[in-house]
């Protein structure tokens, strides 16, 4: 099985365990990942003014650069380029008089019109993988860790470019439990840890943050994971509740190396958690 994969800025940089894991996941899984040759950031943020069709040449153009690889499907990993990658795929296939100006505008590139699908890894594990196969492959389950699943705000919204309906997490947790940990789901599953405040004000994503954190604490889970860097950041060092990335537990679960997850770019507290728990060497 091979796959087209979009990485995306942060995967190459802070969030290199979000991209390391599950990469050295999908080569345990059996499935072979051809990055794009050539791609560009996505915009990070879908911007919803409507004659400011600049921004969506970012995303398209990766767009553009899976349709020249000759994939059909284009898989993603970070939260905020799943959701901006689909929602610029979504207006160049229901909005022709947009489509044909973005097209006209990058006339040195081939013509678009949405013919490959974005994917986000969790549908593309669970739907051409599946859980099964995942179970199989298992050998160094996370036991006896209580895990809560955390969307964020873009991995649902909106609703035609969600990854599952809104207010159901069935695929993060059906991944955990795959992987052997106790999936704990909590009210602040869905809600916004803060996401850029922090850089526009001292303390912006600390509340926000917390409030994640505590609702996750106090619904008896012991650390959140989740597919987001900011969202990673945030909970992690604003929200003060051990933080992983989903593709890290998968790895190890898979047998990748403590190394190969890059767990030093986690929380102290985090690296504890996995230690104590016997996840992780001492």
């Amino acid at each position: 099985m091979k796959i087209s994969y979009y990485p995306g800025c942060t995967l190459k940089t802070k969030a290199r365990n979000l991209d390391v894991a599950a990469l050295a996941s999908l080569e345990k899984l059996g499935v072979e990942v051809r990055e794009l040759d050539r791609w560009n950031c996505c915009g990070a943020v879908f911007s919803l003014t409507n004659d400011d069709l600049i921004h969506m040449i970012g995303p398209v153009r990766n767009l553009v650069r899976a349709k020249e690889q000759g994939a059909d499907k284009l898989v993603t990993l970070c939260s905020m380029c799943y959701n901006t990658l689909a929602r610029a795929n979504q207006l160049i296939r229901n909005d022709k008089v947009k489509c044909a100006t973005i097209n006209r505008f990058m006339d040195e590139e081939i013509d678009y019109f949405g013919e490959v699908e974005v994917v986000h890894y969790l549908n593309f594990v669970k739907d051409d993988v599946g859980w099964d196969k995942v179970r199989e492959m298992v050998v160094a389950p996370v036991e006896n860790l209580r895990i809560a699943p955390y969307y964020g705000c873009t991995l649902q919204r909106p609703a035609d470019v969600g990854i599952e309906p809104f207010g159901s997490f069935e695929i993060m947790g059906g991944l955990l439990e795959a992987i052997g940990a106790e999936v704990t789901e909590f009210d602040a599953a869905d809600k916004c840890c803060g996401s850029y405040q922090l850089l526009t004000s001292e303390g912006g994503a600390e509340r926000p943050s917390a409030v994640v954190a505590d609702s996750a604490i106090r619904a008896g889970a012991e650390a959140v994971v989740t597919s987001c860097p900011l969202c990673e950041y945030n909970l992690g060092r604003q929200g003060g509740v051990p933080t992983y990335y989903f593709t890290q537990l998968l790895a190890v679960a898979l047998g990748v190396s403590e190394e190969e997850c890059h767990f030093q770019l986690n929380t102290p507290a985090s690296v504890d958690l996995l230690k104590e728990k016997g996840c992780l060497l001492v």
